[in-house]
């Protein structure tokens, strides 16, 4: 099956005469996979051995390898300490005459390198040649003098073919020498393997004879890398991260297009990351937002895989591999630390912020590596109501980068920026008139509602622009992720009936798990609410788990081959749900899907035809598991997804629009636009029907967007980028300002008699800050959180002496002149600490600020935000009870 979120090995690959290709495995693959999995190949590959004999994991992984066993390449990447010399030494000593092969080779001209970035496929550096003993290895760079200036990596391109790439891992030692008359050495597969034994060993190898083709290159250029001015936009989503910068002629001295000629100057460019297929295949403007642990042997040095990377073990590991999904919602909790486990069982406890700094670098490390500069200058979109809390959590975790606040956007802003831009381009706006627009953003962990009035000025120097913002409304628990559990209940319900083996389940027709027609949904949902709709189907979807069980954490405490059975359910049907969702509502003219083990051509042109190539799935039967490996003959219509996916959808548009349609306010907006991938669905574009009229909605693809990545999900960034980039250029006089929310809740703390002292009042005016005083020694100091019709929630500030400084209160004033007054800080007694309290940044939280005296000098000790809201989502499809 296509798409990020596949489980699987290979597609199988069929040439046009009909002839089959078999799969090839590395040992590093099959110790990743279960047992389960590992049978499941038997299967497929016919190892028949496999299947006659009830072998272990280790023995089926042997059997693997002897028959669709892939050679392991022995690449020289990391820095060996004494390797560089030693394969000097092993060049002088044994490099014989060269082979008479160089004419056959076509190697680029130039070859740019730069220190502490890697080279890979996009950088466009092929190689092509017709030799048939030529293979994937070890490429030396050497001067005319024999001189070992660095080593790179020849890789094929694609599983056939005599075509190959140069790469070069960040780290690989490069020199430059007196001699800049380079060439390259290419070698045979065994005498490429000596040299890496060289390199990496640590014995004396026996002497041998080494013989290289030898290719000259026209210029090889090593450089360090640039800093830049320019600003790398990141969009962190919820389930996905989109990021890039505008590139100017100037944005560094030398800029360089690379041997791909991927980097286009004075426009946008947007990072690519690894798709679903790996490095070796397409790769796309769409990282997953998802972590993986692939060796935490040193606690302090873990290593992490990222996006697909990290998907694709996902399930197939066990319990033992840790893969973190929606660490977006840690925003709140950053510093609290996460238990990690590797594939080897190895274990790790590091704080949260560690994690979310690897993701962020990861995501810098791919734009320089791809852009060839070094940035120093980060904006990340927020979601409004938490931009406080993301700019100062990622100025502390990532602290050798700046990261914008002062021209910092909310993502809807942002959204909305990239449509003004557009307008100013065309000069489709009317000089001076205010207009009003609503943003509805359904990523695929949340969904938020913004409106705004701006006006645009073409005045005598640049375009004077004024945006008011106001958040409406929001559903911290409601996105795209929603939908693809919403499939994926479907899809066990009918999958448990067709796999039960005695006492088939009843009905699994949608009419019978959704038994209002698609004419009188929205009606229904009216009268009776979202939850009534679904009831017979999460009724028959907890039957189901009888013979499909997906809920792993029930199984925690079971043997460890029953748990990874239930843990490899729920992500084969997690990621076939995904998938099918995708495809669904990405291309048109699917009407139907089902799930094949091969590619075929469909005789239908209706029918989606979805690969899968890992099918196992473990039904219970009579208290044990089973294996099936029968693909479910099973069709799905588009029809079908609609009816069930027609009611959430309706439901959250319905929350968020019935109050501005019933009062009238809903026509005042001229622009409604939508972005999130979960946007481009129709059956959410019908919904918004019933509340506004279609051409009022602003839903715009780009010409072959629904096979790769939606221009919804880039909107945000390019949003951002393009605004930056107008301010710095005097394009534009932005005046951004936002409505100061009503606050609907007061936060209180006690006395030490136990008086409560309420220092926010809810739905009061703002003043200046008011404080709890106590004793300087006092470690924990109590707040009290309240909400109408809500038990208060406990906030606990852990106060640190040692990080208090003396300041003057002139140096307080500078921080928060308007939040604490000198008259509340001149009284202070030595000894004494008060814990101001004003609500932050577009107060959706409060600050507490401690202000000491010691020995008649003040001391300011540190600021901690404390949001109203906790989490982005309490929510979490992941966590082993779905």
């Amino acid at each position: 099956m296509s798409g990020p979120y596949t489980y699987r090995l290979y597609n199988d690959s069929t040439t046009s005469e009909g002839v089959r290709f078999t799969a090839k495995y590395t040992r590093a693959e099959l110790e990743q996979m279960t047992t389960f999995q590992l049978r499941s190949i038997c299967t497929k590959e016919r190892l028949v051995e496999g299947l006659a004999n009830p072998l272990d994991r280790d023995k089926l992984i042997q059997l693997i390898l002897r028959y669709r066993g892939a050679d392991s390449r022995k690449l020289i990447t990391v820095p060996n300490k004494g390797g560089f010399e030693r394969l000097e030494q092993a060049i002088r000593r044994y490099l014989g005459t060269d082979r008479k092969d160089s004419g056959r080779m076509r190697v680029p001209a130039k070859i740019v390198l730069y220190e502490d970035i890697m080279l890979d496929r996009t950088d466009g550096y092929r190689v092509e040649a017709e030799l048939p003993w030529l293979d994937e290895g070890n490429v030396l760079i050497v001067n005319r003098e024999d001189e070992l200036c660095g080593v790179l990596n020849l890789v094929r391109s694609g599983e056939q073919g005599k075509d190959y790439y140069l790469c070069r891992d960040s780290m690989a030692e490069l020199r430059r020498t007196v001699n800049q008359h380079y060439s390259l050495l290419f070698f045979r597969r065994r005498e490429s393997d000596y040299l890496y034994e060289a390199y990496y060993g640590d014995k004396p190898l026996v002497p041998t004879s080494l013989h290289a083709v030898r290719v000259p290159v026209a210029e090889l250029v090593i450089r360090q890398p640039e800093r830049t001015d320019a600003v790398l936009a990141i969009d962190f989503g919820t389930s996905n991260t989109t990021a890039g910068a505008y590139l100017d002629s100037g944005y560094v001295s030398m800029p360089d297009h690379g041997g791909a000629g991927r980097i286009r100057l004075n426009d946008i460019n947007y990072v690519q990351f690894p798709g679903p297929s790996g490095p070796d295949g397409e790769w796309l403007e769409v990282l997953p937002t998802a972590v993986a642990v692939e060796d935490c042997s040193n606690p302090k040095q873990i290593v992490y895989a990222f996006g697909e990377a990290a998907l694709r073990g996902e399930g197939a590991i066990g319990k033992q591999a840790t893969v973190l999904r929606g660490i977006k919602r840690w925003v709140n909790d950053y510093k609290r630390a996460e238990e990690l486990i590797d594939p080897e069982g190895r274990t790790a406890r590091v704080p949260r912020s560690e994690i979310l700094g690897a993701f962020i670098r990861y995501v810098v490390g791919m734009a320089e590596q791809q852009f060839k500069c070094r940035f120093h200058h980060l904006h990340i979109s927020a979601p409004v109501k938490l931009k406080t809390q993301f700019i100062e959590m990622f100025t502390e975790i990532v602290p050798e980068y700046r990261i914008e606040a002062a021209d910092a956007l909310d993502e809807g802003v942002a959204v909305l920026y990239n449509t003004l831009a557009d307008q100013m381009e065309r000069r489709t706006f009317t000089d001076g008139r205010e207009y009003q627009a609503l943003v509805i953003d359904c990523g695929g962990g949340t969904t938020d509602l913004s409106s705004c009035r701006f006006r645009i000025e073409d005045g005598r120097i640049a375009y004077k622009l004024d945006i008011h913002t106001t958040y409406e409304n929001g559903d911290t628990n409601f996105g795209g992720n929603n939908l693809t559990y919403r499939i994926m209940q479907y899809m066990k319900i009918v999958f448990a009936g067709y796999y039960a083996a005695e006492e088939r389940l009843p009905d699994t027709e949608i009419q019978a798990l959704i038994r209002e027609s698609p004419g009188d949904i929205y009606r229904y949902v009216d009268e009776h609410g979202v939850d009534a709709l679904y009831a017979e189907l999460e009724r028959r979807y907890r039957e189901a788990e009888a013979i499909l069980p997906t809920a792993y954490r029930r199984y925690e405490h079971a043997n460890r081959e029953e748990y990874e059975r239930v843990l490899g359910n729920f992500h084969l049907l997690w990621d076939a749900a995904e998938n099918m969702k995708r495809e669904f509502f990405r291309r048109t003219g699917i009407l139907r899907s089902r799930f094949e083990t091969e590619n075929v051509i469909p005789a239908d042109t209706d029918l989606n035809i979805a690969v899968m190539n890992r099918w196992m799935v473990s039904v219970l039967e009579n208290g044990r598991f089973r294996e099936e490996y029968r693909l479910p003959d099973v069709i799905f219509n588009i029809r079908e997804i609609e009816q069930l996916l027609k009611a959430d959808i309706y439901g959250i548009v319905r929350r968020f629009l019935e109050d501005l349609y019933q009062d009238g306010r809903l026509q005042d907006y001229s622009i409604i636009k939508l972005t999130g991938q979960s946007c481009r669905i129709d059956v959410f574009r019908e919904a918004l029907k019933e509340f506004v009229p279609g051409r009022s909605i602003e839903f715009r693809q780009k010409p072959g967007d629904q096979d790769r990545v939606s221009e919804l999900k880039l909107a945000c960034v390019r949003g951002a980028i393009r605004y930056l980039n107008s301010k710095k250029m005097g394009r534009i006089e932005p005046v951004l300002s936002s409505d100061v929310p009503a606050i609907p809740y007061a936060v209180s703390a006690y006395t030490h008699t136990g008086v409560e002292k309420v220092l926010i009042e809810s739905l009061a005016p703002l003043g200046a800050a008011r404080y709890i005083s106590r004793p300087s020694h006092t470690a924990e100091v109590e707040f009290f959180l309240s909400a109408s019709g809500a038990s208060p929630r406990r906030q606990v500030y852990h106060n640190r002496p040692g990080l208090y400084r003396p300041v003057t209160y002139e140096e307080i004033a500078q921080q928060y002149g308007k939040d604490i007054l000198q008259d509340d800080t001149d009284s202070i007694s030595n000894g004494e600490t008060r814990y101001f309290v004003f609500t932050g940044g577009s107060h959706w939280g409060f600050h507490v600020v401690p202000v000491a005296r010691q020995d008649e000098m003040l001391q300011l000790g540190e600021k901690h935000f404390f949001a109203f809201e906790d989490d982005l989502s309490e929510l979490d499809f992941f966590d082993g009870t779905k």
